[in-house]
Protein backbone atom coordinates (compact mmCIF):
# COMPACT_ATOMS: atom_id res chain seq x y z
CA UNK A 1 0.00 0.00 0.00
CA UNK A 2 2.34 2.57 0.96
CA UNK A 3 4.67 1.38 -2.10
CA UNK A 4 2.21 2.06 -4.14
CA UNK A 5 1.27 5.47 -2.74
CA UNK A 6 5.12 6.44 -2.97
CA UNK A 7 4.56 5.87 -6.66
CA UNK A 8 2.18 8.42 -7.36
CA UNK A 9 4.13 11.50 -8.87
CA UNK A 10 1.86 14.10 -6.61
CA UNK A 11 3.07 12.26 -3.29
CA UNK A 12 6.65 11.92 -4.36
CA UNK A 13 6.50 16.13 -5.45
CA UNK A 14 4.39 16.84 -1.95
CA UNK A 15 7.25 14.99 -0.27
CA UNK A 16 10.18 17.11 -2.42
CA UNK A 17 8.09 20.09 -1.11
CA UNK A 18 8.36 19.49 2.37
CA UNK A 19 12.29 17.81 2.26
CA UNK A 20 12.53 21.45 0.46
CA UNK A 21 10.96 23.67 3.42
CA UNK A 22 12.58 21.80 6.32
CA UNK A 23 16.01 22.09 4.27
CA UNK A 24 15.67 25.77 3.43
CA UNK A 25 15.02 26.55 7.92
CA UNK A 26 18.04 24.35 8.64
CA UNK A 27 20.54 25.05 5.98
CA UNK A 28 19.55 28.42 4.22
CA UNK A 29 23.04 28.98 2.45
CA UNK A 30 23.09 25.24 1.19
CA UNK A 31 19.81 25.63 0.35
CA UNK A 32 19.89 28.83 -2.13
CA UNK A 33 22.69 26.96 -3.43
CA UNK A 34 19.56 24.60 -5.13
CA UNK A 35 17.59 26.65 -6.91
CA UNK A 36 19.09 25.21 -10.74
CA UNK A 37 17.00 22.04 -9.75
CA UNK A 38 13.91 24.04 -10.51
CA UNK A 39 15.37 26.11 -13.00
CA UNK A 40 16.62 23.42 -15.36
CA UNK A 41 12.89 21.39 -14.85
CA UNK A 42 11.38 25.45 -16.17
CA UNK A 43 13.57 25.10 -18.82
CA UNK A 44 13.07 21.32 -20.06
CA UNK A 45 9.52 22.31 -19.90
CA UNK A 46 10.12 25.28 -21.74
CA UNK A 47 12.28 23.50 -24.36
CA UNK A 48 9.26 20.82 -25.35
CA UNK A 49 6.07 24.24 -24.54
CA UNK A 50 6.39 25.61 -28.60
CA UNK A 51 6.64 22.38 -30.28
CA UNK A 52 3.42 20.74 -28.50
CA UNK A 53 1.28 24.05 -28.47
CA UNK A 54 2.00 24.51 -32.43
CA UNK A 55 1.67 20.94 -33.47
CA UNK A 56 -1.85 20.59 -31.37
CA UNK A 57 -3.06 23.41 -32.75
CA UNK A 58 -2.34 22.86 -36.28
CA UNK A 59 -3.60 19.01 -36.02
CA UNK A 60 -6.96 20.06 -34.22
CA UNK A 61 -7.60 22.93 -36.94
CA UNK A 62 -6.40 20.81 -39.62
CA UNK A 63 -8.89 18.64 -38.73
CA UNK A 64 -11.85 20.54 -38.83
CA UNK A 65 -14.74 19.89 -41.21
CA UNK A 66 -16.14 23.15 -40.49
CA UNK A 67 -13.77 26.51 -39.79
CA UNK A 68 -16.94 28.24 -38.47
CA UNK A 69 -16.39 26.25 -35.32
CA UNK A 70 -12.75 27.63 -34.89
CA UNK A 71 -14.62 31.12 -34.73
CA UNK A 72 -17.25 30.31 -32.51
CA UNK A 73 -14.40 28.81 -30.29
CA UNK A 74 -12.44 31.48 -30.20
CA UNK A 75 -15.10 34.13 -29.72
CA UNK A 76 -16.49 32.26 -26.72
CA UNK A 77 -13.52 31.72 -24.87
CA UNK A 78 -12.42 35.49 -24.95
CA UNK A 79 -15.86 36.34 -23.79
CA UNK A 80 -14.95 33.71 -21.12
CA UNK A 81 -11.71 35.14 -20.27
CA UNK A 82 -12.88 38.36 -19.88
CA UNK A 83 -15.41 37.77 -17.49
CA UNK A 84 -13.60 35.67 -15.60
CA UNK A 85 -10.73 38.08 -14.93
CA UNK A 86 -12.79 40.89 -13.90
CA UNK A 87 -14.47 38.33 -11.47
CA UNK A 88 -10.74 38.33 -10.17
CA UNK A 89 -9.64 41.82 -9.95
CA UNK A 90 -13.21 42.69 -8.54
CA UNK A 91 -12.59 39.41 -5.87
CA UNK A 92 -9.49 40.72 -4.94
CA UNK A 93 -10.74 44.20 -4.37
CA UNK A 94 -13.36 43.52 -2.24
CA UNK A 95 -10.82 41.07 0.32
CA UNK A 96 -8.24 43.54 0.13
CA UNK A 97 -10.61 46.73 1.40
CA UNK A 98 -12.08 43.89 3.89
CA UNK A 99 -9.37 42.22 5.79
CA UNK A 100 -7.24 46.00 4.64
CA UNK A 101 -3.79 43.84 5.30
CA UNK A 102 -1.64 47.51 4.84
CA UNK A 103 -3.36 49.28 7.23
CA UNK A 104 -1.42 50.41 10.27
CA UNK A 105 2.05 49.96 8.55
CA UNK A 106 2.56 53.66 8.09
CA UNK A 107 5.77 53.46 5.71
CA UNK A 108 7.11 56.57 3.91
CA UNK A 109 7.48 56.03 0.58
CA UNK A 110 10.51 58.48 0.42
CA UNK A 111 12.87 55.96 3.02
CA UNK A 112 12.36 53.42 1.06
CA UNK A 113 14.89 51.56 -0.88
CA UNK A 114 13.49 51.41 -4.81
CA UNK A 115 16.98 50.03 -6.33
CA UNK A 116 15.34 46.23 -6.19
CA UNK A 117 12.39 47.13 -8.24
CA UNK A 118 14.43 49.24 -10.42
CA UNK A 119 14.66 46.90 -13.51
CA UNK A 120 10.97 46.62 -13.04
CA UNK A 121 9.61 50.61 -12.77
CA UNK A 122 12.30 51.20 -16.08
CA UNK A 123 10.50 48.69 -18.24
CA UNK A 124 7.38 49.88 -16.91
CA UNK A 125 8.25 53.21 -18.44
CA UNK A 126 7.90 51.66 -22.18
CA UNK A 127 4.88 51.84 -23.75
CA UNK A 128 2.51 48.50 -23.55
CA UNK A 129 -0.18 50.05 -26.09
CA UNK A 130 -3.36 48.05 -27.67
CA UNK A 131 -1.31 49.03 -31.01
CA UNK A 132 1.81 47.40 -29.74
CA UNK A 133 0.10 44.18 -28.62
CA UNK A 134 -1.79 43.72 -31.90
CA UNK A 135 1.91 44.32 -33.60
CA UNK A 136 3.41 42.06 -31.19
CA UNK A 137 1.13 38.85 -32.50
CA UNK A 138 2.64 39.08 -35.74
CA UNK A 139 6.22 37.38 -35.41
CA UNK A 140 8.87 38.38 -37.28
CA UNK A 141 9.19 34.90 -38.86
CA UNK A 142 8.05 31.74 -37.11
CA UNK A 143 11.68 30.73 -36.20
CA UNK A 144 11.81 33.40 -34.17
CA UNK A 145 8.32 33.15 -32.40
CA UNK A 146 9.46 29.02 -31.54
CA UNK A 147 12.61 30.94 -30.38
CA UNK A 148 11.72 33.12 -28.28
CA UNK A 149 8.82 30.79 -27.20
CA UNK A 150 6.26 33.52 -27.69
CA UNK A 151 2.65 31.91 -27.33
CA UNK A 152 0.66 34.25 -29.04
CA UNK A 153 2.92 34.39 -32.16
CA UNK A 154 3.09 30.59 -32.34
CA UNK A 155 -0.84 30.65 -32.20
CA UNK A 156 -1.33 32.86 -34.95
CA UNK A 157 0.45 31.13 -37.03
CA UNK A 158 -0.45 27.49 -35.84
CA UNK A 159 -3.82 28.83 -36.73
CA UNK A 160 -2.96 29.95 -40.25
CA UNK A 161 -1.22 27.20 -40.88
CA UNK A 162 -4.23 24.81 -39.63
CA UNK A 163 -6.76 26.79 -42.00
CA UNK A 164 -4.54 26.27 -44.63
CA UNK A 165 -3.75 22.54 -44.13
CA UNK A 166 -8.00 22.20 -43.83
CA UNK A 167 -8.06 24.24 -47.41
CA UNK A 168 -5.91 21.72 -49.41
CA UNK A 169 -7.25 18.33 -47.78
CA UNK A 170 -6.27 15.08 -48.75
CA UNK A 171 -2.78 16.82 -49.82
CA UNK A 172 -1.83 17.95 -46.31
CA UNK A 173 -2.09 14.55 -45.52
CA UNK A 174 1.63 13.92 -45.18
CA UNK A 175 1.82 16.93 -43.35
CA UNK A 176 -0.63 15.98 -40.71
CA UNK A 177 0.61 12.29 -40.10
CA UNK A 178 4.09 13.69 -39.62
CA UNK A 179 2.93 16.05 -37.30
CA UNK A 180 1.05 13.09 -35.18
CA UNK A 181 3.89 11.04 -35.07
CA UNK A 182 5.90 14.26 -33.79
CA UNK A 183 3.32 14.92 -31.15
CA UNK A 184 3.58 11.49 -29.83
CA UNK A 185 7.43 11.79 -29.54
CA UNK A 186 7.46 15.20 -27.89
CA UNK A 187 4.65 13.75 -25.01
CA UNK A 188 7.21 11.27 -24.64
CA UNK A 189 9.79 13.43 -24.01
CA UNK A 190 7.18 14.92 -21.18
CA UNK A 191 7.11 11.58 -19.36
CA UNK A 192 10.87 11.55 -19.31
CA UNK A 193 10.71 15.43 -17.99
CA UNK A 194 8.14 14.85 -15.77
CA UNK A 195 9.77 12.17 -14.00
CA UNK A 196 12.21 14.81 -12.34
CA UNK A 197 9.47 17.02 -10.79
CA UNK A 198 9.96 15.62 -7.12
CA UNK A 199 13.50 16.55 -7.40
CA UNK A 200 12.92 20.41 -8.91
CA UNK A 201 9.58 20.99 -6.32
CA UNK A 202 12.05 19.97 -3.76
CA UNK A 203 15.27 22.48 -5.10
CA UNK A 204 12.59 25.78 -5.97
CA UNK A 205 11.09 24.92 -2.67
CA UNK A 206 14.36 24.68 -0.54
CA UNK A 207 16.02 27.93 -2.72
CA UNK A 208 12.59 30.36 -1.88
CA UNK A 209 12.19 29.60 1.53
CA UNK A 210 16.17 29.65 2.34
CA UNK A 211 16.77 32.90 0.61
CA UNK A 212 13.56 34.92 1.57
CA UNK A 213 13.18 32.86 5.28
CA UNK A 214 9.78 31.93 6.96
CA UNK A 215 10.20 35.46 9.02
CA UNK A 216 9.63 37.36 5.94
CA UNK A 217 6.34 35.50 5.38
CA UNK A 218 5.44 36.08 9.40
CA UNK A 219 6.37 39.76 8.65
CA UNK A 220 3.52 40.28 6.20
CA UNK A 221 1.15 37.56 7.03
CA UNK A 222 -1.72 39.01 6.97
CA UNK A 223 -1.26 40.39 2.96
CA UNK A 224 -0.51 36.45 2.45
CA UNK A 225 -3.63 35.16 4.55
CA UNK A 226 -6.07 37.67 2.37
CA UNK A 227 -3.92 36.26 -1.05
CA UNK A 228 -4.47 32.81 -0.34
CA UNK A 229 -8.03 33.15 1.23
CA UNK A 230 -8.98 34.88 -2.01
CA UNK A 231 -7.44 32.62 -4.43
CA UNK A 232 -9.86 29.93 -2.26
CA UNK A 233 -12.87 31.68 -2.65
CA UNK A 234 -12.19 32.30 -5.87
CA UNK A 235 -11.44 28.57 -6.91
CA UNK A 236 -14.49 27.19 -4.46
CA UNK A 237 -17.46 30.03 -5.33
CA UNK A 238 -16.59 31.50 -8.95
CA UNK A 239 -14.84 28.42 -10.92
CA UNK A 240 -17.28 25.98 -8.62
CA UNK A 241 -19.94 27.79 -9.77
CA UNK A 242 -18.61 27.62 -13.65
CA UNK A 243 -18.42 23.90 -12.96
CA UNK A 244 -22.05 22.98 -12.02
CA UNK A 245 -23.14 25.38 -15.18
CA UNK A 246 -21.04 22.77 -17.65
CA UNK A 247 -22.24 19.73 -15.52
CA UNK A 248 -18.70 18.74 -13.91
CA UNK A 249 -18.05 18.30 -10.56
CA UNK A 250 -15.20 20.56 -9.66
CA UNK A 251 -13.73 18.40 -7.20
CA UNK A 252 -13.41 15.14 -9.12
CA UNK A 253 -12.11 17.05 -11.95
CA UNK A 254 -9.19 18.71 -9.25
CA UNK A 255 -8.25 15.13 -7.89
CA UNK A 256 -8.04 14.14 -11.94
CA UNK A 257 -5.43 16.89 -12.23
CA UNK A 258 -4.16 16.72 -8.95
CA UNK A 259 -0.07 15.62 -10.29
CA UNK A 260 -0.13 18.81 -12.59
CA UNK A 261 -1.72 21.05 -9.41
CA UNK A 262 1.18 19.75 -6.97
CA UNK A 263 3.97 19.87 -9.70
CA UNK A 264 2.68 24.13 -9.64
CA UNK A 265 3.27 23.98 -5.96
CA UNK A 266 6.74 23.40 -6.07
CA UNK A 267 7.79 24.84 -9.26
CA UNK A 268 5.44 28.41 -8.33
CA UNK A 269 5.07 27.86 -12.37
CA UNK A 270 1.79 27.67 -14.22
CA UNK A 271 3.63 27.19 -17.70
CA UNK A 272 5.57 23.75 -16.00
CA UNK A 273 2.55 21.67 -16.78
CA UNK A 274 1.06 22.88 -19.64
CA UNK A 275 1.90 20.13 -21.98
CA UNK A 276 0.87 17.46 -19.57
CA UNK A 277 -2.83 19.96 -18.90
CA UNK A 278 -3.31 19.62 -22.54
CA UNK A 279 -2.51 15.65 -22.62
CA UNK A 280 -4.92 15.31 -19.44
CA UNK A 281 -7.96 17.59 -21.00
CA UNK A 282 -8.02 15.39 -24.64
CA UNK A 283 -7.85 12.14 -22.65
CA UNK A 284 -11.12 13.80 -20.44
CA UNK A 285 -12.74 13.61 -23.72
CA UNK A 286 -11.83 17.79 -24.72
CA UNK A 287 -11.67 18.05 -28.59
CA UNK A 288 -7.81 18.52 -29.80
CA UNK A 289 -8.85 22.34 -31.50
CA UNK A 290 -10.46 23.50 -28.25
CA UNK A 291 -7.18 22.49 -26.27
CA UNK A 292 -5.02 23.89 -28.41
CA UNK A 293 -6.50 27.06 -28.46
CA UNK A 294 -7.27 27.75 -25.05
CA UNK A 295 -4.74 26.79 -23.38
CA UNK A 296 -1.91 28.27 -24.24
CA UNK A 297 -4.06 31.47 -24.73
CA UNK A 298 -5.83 31.00 -21.27
CA UNK A 299 -2.06 31.90 -20.09
CA UNK A 300 -1.91 35.21 -21.50
CA UNK A 301 -5.87 35.94 -21.39
CA UNK A 302 -6.81 34.06 -17.93
CA UNK A 303 -4.35 34.40 -15.50
CA UNK A 304 -6.91 34.59 -12.50
CA UNK A 305 -4.44 34.39 -9.70
CA UNK A 306 -2.33 36.94 -11.59
CA UNK A 307 -5.77 39.33 -11.28
CA UNK A 308 -6.84 38.56 -7.83
CA UNK A 309 -2.86 39.80 -6.97
CA UNK A 310 -2.51 42.39 -9.38
CA UNK A 311 -5.61 44.38 -7.19
CA UNK A 312 -4.67 43.26 -3.92
CA UNK A 313 -1.12 44.69 -4.14
CA UNK A 314 -2.09 47.76 -5.65
CA UNK A 315 -4.53 48.77 -2.58
CA UNK A 316 -2.24 47.09 -0.14
CA UNK A 317 0.39 49.94 -0.84
CA UNK A 318 -1.56 52.24 -0.70
CA UNK A 319 -2.90 50.75 2.53
CA UNK A 320 0.53 50.29 3.93
CA UNK A 321 1.65 54.01 2.70
CA UNK A 322 -1.02 55.69 3.49
CA UNK A 323 -2.58 56.97 0.43
CA UNK A 324 -6.31 57.67 0.30
CA UNK A 325 -8.27 56.13 -2.15
CA UNK A 326 -11.87 57.23 -2.80
CA UNK A 327 -13.92 54.60 -4.46
CA UNK A 328 -13.86 55.79 -7.79
CA UNK A 329 -9.96 55.43 -7.75
CA UNK A 330 -10.50 51.92 -6.60
CA UNK A 331 -12.81 51.23 -9.83
CA UNK A 332 -10.18 53.25 -12.30
CA UNK A 333 -7.89 50.53 -11.21
CA UNK A 334 -9.85 47.86 -11.58
CA UNK A 335 -10.01 48.85 -15.15
CA UNK A 336 -7.15 49.85 -15.98
CA UNK A 337 -5.77 46.35 -15.20
CA UNK A 338 -8.54 44.91 -16.94
CA UNK A 339 -6.30 46.39 -19.84
CA UNK A 340 -2.69 45.67 -18.58
CA UNK A 341 -3.31 42.76 -17.25
CA UNK A 342 -3.90 41.09 -20.68
CA UNK A 343 -1.16 43.23 -22.36
CA UNK A 344 2.12 41.98 -20.65
CA UNK A 345 2.43 38.70 -22.61
CA UNK A 346 6.55 37.62 -23.01
CA UNK A 347 7.73 39.80 -20.77
CA UNK A 348 10.58 38.59 -18.32
CA UNK A 349 8.41 39.96 -14.91
CA UNK A 350 5.40 40.62 -16.52
CA UNK A 351 3.91 40.79 -13.13
CA UNK A 352 5.76 43.05 -11.23
CA UNK A 353 6.15 45.12 -14.54
CA UNK A 354 2.02 45.27 -14.89
CA UNK A 355 1.59 46.48 -11.72
CA UNK A 356 4.35 49.16 -11.65
CA UNK A 357 2.95 50.46 -14.97
CA UNK A 358 -0.23 50.35 -13.55
CA UNK A 359 0.79 52.22 -10.25
CA UNK A 360 2.78 54.64 -12.56
CA UNK A 361 -0.48 55.20 -14.91
CA UNK A 362 -2.65 56.20 -11.81
CA UNK A 363 -0.14 59.09 -10.19
CA UNK A 364 -1.91 58.55 -6.84
CA UNK A 365 -0.16 55.36 -5.05
CA UNK A 366 3.43 55.26 -4.48
CA UNK A 367 5.67 53.05 -6.74
CA UNK A 368 8.22 52.73 -4.52
CA UNK A 369 6.21 51.09 -2.39
CA UNK A 370 6.30 47.97 -4.53
CA UNK A 371 9.25 47.32 -2.57
CA UNK A 372 7.14 46.46 0.38
CA UNK A 373 6.04 42.70 -2.03
CA UNK A 374 9.07 41.40 -2.73
CA UNK A 375 9.67 39.56 0.43
CA UNK A 376 6.64 38.11 0.19
CA UNK A 377 6.21 37.85 -3.52
CA UNK A 378 7.68 34.82 -3.90
CA UNK A 379 5.80 32.40 -1.21
CA UNK A 380 2.37 34.29 -3.13
CA UNK A 381 3.46 33.27 -6.68
CA UNK A 382 2.41 29.39 -5.71
CA UNK A 383 -1.02 30.94 -5.12
CA UNK A 384 -0.82 32.70 -7.87
CA UNK A 385 -0.10 29.83 -10.77
CA UNK A 386 -2.29 27.21 -8.63
CA UNK A 387 -5.45 29.69 -9.57
CA UNK A 388 -3.99 30.34 -12.81
CA UNK A 389 -3.68 26.37 -13.65
CA UNK A 390 -7.33 25.56 -12.29
CA UNK A 391 -8.84 28.46 -13.72
CA UNK A 392 -7.47 27.78 -17.00
CA UNK A 393 -8.00 23.87 -17.00
CA UNK A 394 -11.88 24.84 -15.79
CA UNK A 395 -12.07 26.97 -18.78
CA UNK A 396 -10.98 24.96 -21.04
CA UNK A 397 -13.32 22.61 -20.20
CA UNK A 398 -16.42 25.10 -19.47
CA UNK A 399 -16.11 26.25 -23.09
CA UNK A 400 -15.88 22.93 -24.77
CA UNK A 401 -18.85 21.68 -22.85
CA UNK A 402 -20.30 25.36 -24.35
CA UNK A 403 -19.36 24.54 -28.00
CA UNK A 404 -20.42 21.13 -27.81
CA UNK A 405 -16.88 20.12 -28.42
CA UNK A 406 -16.28 17.15 -25.65
CA UNK A 407 -17.04 13.59 -25.31
CA UNK A 408 -19.45 13.21 -22.15
CA UNK A 409 -19.31 9.78 -21.75
CA UNK A 410 -15.53 9.87 -21.72
CA UNK A 411 -15.32 12.72 -19.35
CA UNK A 412 -17.55 10.85 -16.98
CA UNK A 413 -15.44 7.81 -16.98
CA UNK A 414 -12.15 10.30 -16.78
CA UNK A 415 -13.38 12.53 -13.55
CA UNK A 416 -14.49 9.06 -11.87
CA UNK A 417 -10.71 7.75 -12.31
CA UNK A 418 -11.95 5.13 -14.36
CA UNK A 419 -9.45 5.50 -16.64
CA UNK A 420 -6.21 4.26 -16.69
CA UNK A 421 -3.20 7.26 -16.21
CA UNK A 422 -1.54 5.26 -19.27
CA UNK A 423 -4.74 5.84 -21.31
CA UNK A 424 -3.20 9.05 -22.11
CA UNK A 425 -0.35 7.73 -24.24
CA UNK A 426 -2.96 5.42 -26.31
CA UNK A 427 -4.77 5.56 -29.88
CA UNK A 428 -7.85 4.07 -31.40
CA UNK A 429 -6.34 2.72 -34.22
CA UNK A 430 -3.08 4.58 -34.74
CA UNK A 431 -4.78 7.22 -36.56
CA UNK A 432 -4.79 9.92 -33.74
CA UNK A 433 -3.00 11.27 -31.51
CA UNK A 434 -5.83 12.51 -29.52
CA UNK A 435 -7.00 9.24 -27.02
CA UNK A 436 -10.00 7.95 -27.97
CA UNK A 437 -9.47 10.70 -31.03
CA UNK A 438 -12.18 8.78 -33.10
CA UNK A 439 -14.90 9.08 -30.68
CA UNK A 440 -14.40 13.00 -30.43
CA UNK A 441 -14.19 13.22 -33.85
CA UNK A 442 -17.65 11.24 -34.05
CA UNK A 443 -18.97 13.33 -31.28
CA UNK A 444 -17.70 16.55 -32.96
CA UNK A 445 -18.91 15.98 -36.28
CA UNK A 446 -22.15 14.91 -35.01
CA UNK A 447 -22.53 18.39 -32.98
CA UNK A 448 -21.55 20.04 -35.94
CA UNK A 449 -24.33 18.55 -38.19
CA UNK A 450 -27.10 19.36 -35.28
CA UNK A 451 -25.38 22.90 -35.54
CA UNK A 452 -25.54 23.11 -39.15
Amino acid sequence: MIQKLLGKLYVQVLIGVGAGVVLGVWAPDFATDLKPFGDVFIKLIKMVFAPIIFATVVLGIARMENMKELGRVGVRALIYFEVLSTFALALGLLVVNLVQPGHGMNVDPAHLDTKAIASYTHAAQTPHTFIDFMMNLVPTSIVDALAKNDILQILVFATLFGVALSHIGSRAKPVVDFLESFTHGIFTIVGMIMRLAPIAAFGAMAFTVGKYGLGSVASLGKLMGAMYLTCVLFVVIVLGGVSRLSGFSLWKFLKYIRDELFTVLGTSSSESVVPQLMRKLENAGVSKPVVGLVVPSGLTFNPDGQCIYYTMAAIFVAQATNTPLTMMDQLVVLGVLLLTSKGSAGVTGSGFITLAATLASLGKIPVAGMVLLLGVDRFMSEARAITNTIGNAVGTLAIARWVGAVDRERLADALDGKLDDEAELVTEGGKDATPAGSRIARAADAHATLMH
